[in-house]
């Protein structure tokens, strides 16, 4: 605790809102996208109000979840009844897991 100043506070921040917030969310969109274009139907992301139910978009009129493949071995609380899109980075790309 002792070892905590200004700078560490200011780099977790940053890490926090740049990169794990900001790119997530331009990471959850082109997911979306690109499911939207296989199933040759529209998409769009969801409001803030939608989002406050787990909501993260939607893939025609079905609302979707994009979580990353960890998210399945976490023990949440949390009861999103929608369907889900999971996703794992991979050096080659990106391996996207879906079943609707």
């Amino acid at each position: 605790m002792t070892q905590i100043d200004k700078e560490i506070i200011e780099t977790w921040i940053g890490d926090l809102v740049i990169v794990k917030t900001f790119l997530g969310l331009k990471f959850q969109a082109a997911v979306i996208k690109k499911i939207a274009k296989l199933k040759n139907t529209t998409y769009r992301l969801a409001e803030p109000q939608e989002e406050s139910k787990g909501i993260d978009g939607f893939i025609g009129e079905r609302p979707v979840s994009v979580k990353p493949i960890t998210y399945k071995s976490k023990a949440l609380p949390e009861e999103i009844k929608v369907d889900f899109i999971f996703y794992e980075k991979k050096k080659s790309g990106v391996i996207i897991e879906f079943d609707f």
